[in-house]
Order: C-alpha cells, then sequence, then structure tokens
C-alpha cells in the first residue's frame, strides 16, 4: 500500500485538546469525500482514543499525545493515538466491553466503540512506557 498524504499532531492531554484532534483528523480526511457516516465514524473513534490518553493514560497529570494520520492509494486510512503514559497492564481485560480503571463515571465502552466504527483496531502497551492504538478503515469509492 502506498501512502499519499500524512500529518503528525502532538498536543497535550488537556480534554479541550479531545475535540481539536478530533477535527484535525476529520478535516485531513476530507479531502478523500467520505460518507457523512465514514466521517462520523471516525471522529466517533479517534475521540474515544484521544479521550483514554486524557482519561486513562495520564490519569491525574498532563503528557503528550501524538497523533499520526495516514491517508493509503487503495483509499484506506490510518490514525495513530500513541501516548507515553502509565500503559495497560492486559490489554485483553482492557478490551471488554465495561471494563474500566476510570472509576464509576466511565463506561468502559471505548475499546469496544473504536473496533465497531472501524474495520481493524490495533492495540500495543507497556506498563510504564505508554500506549498506541491503531485505527484502520478503507473508504467507499464515490461516484
Amino acid at each position: 500500500m502506498k501512502s499519499l498524504n500524512k500529518f503528525n499532531l502532538t498536543v497535550t492531554s488537556n480534554s479541550a485538546n479531545e475535540s481539536f484532534i478530533r477535527s484535525a483528523v476529520s478535516a485531513f480526511i476530507a479531502q478523500l469525500d467520505p460518507t457523512i457516516e465514514e466521517l462520523s465514524d471516525i471522529k466517533t473513534a479517534v475521540s474515544e482514543a484521544a479521550t483514554n490518553c486524557i482519561v486513562h493514560a495520564y490519569k491525574d497529570t498532563i503528557g503528550k499525545i501524538f497523533i499520526t494520520c495516514e491517508i493509503f492509494e487503495n483509499r484506506t486510512i490510518t490514525v495513530k493515538v500513541r501516548d507515553r503514559g502509565c500503559g495497560i497492564e492486559n490489554i485483553k481485560q482492557a478490551m471488554e466491553p465495561l471494563f474500566t480503571t476510570g472509576g464509576s463515571e466511565r463506561a468502559g465502552l471505548g475499546f469496544a466503540v473504536m473496533e465497531s466504527f472501524m474495520d481493524k483496531l490495533y492495540v500495543k502497551s507497556k506498563v510504564g512506557v505508554g500506549t498506541t492504538v491503531l485505527l484502520k478503515k478503507k473508504l467507499s469509492v464515490r461516484i
């Protein structure tokens, strides 16, 4: 797969930046003229990934969130959301619907939402080092 375009963004893990990350990714992939549904799906998945960094990775501190968005020649997009936070001890458990380490105010559905709106979801994490979430989606062909 040949990459056609790419951007990198680094922001602090302030909650206000979640909507900025979502908007930046949305604006970047707009060049492919996605359907409203595809755009909405991607924005929702990216929001969940960014929120995980803000709420879980850096808990009571501010850190950096690294976003890489890439467009490939077959209308596939990837969005990588990476942090250098606390990491995930058990990825399989963390991906279970309703599991959360965020207390009673969190629903524990972030990974389930990401998985349902994207074609592929990859999660890599190491405790004390950080987490990388890779979201992948192939957009429909517009005629």
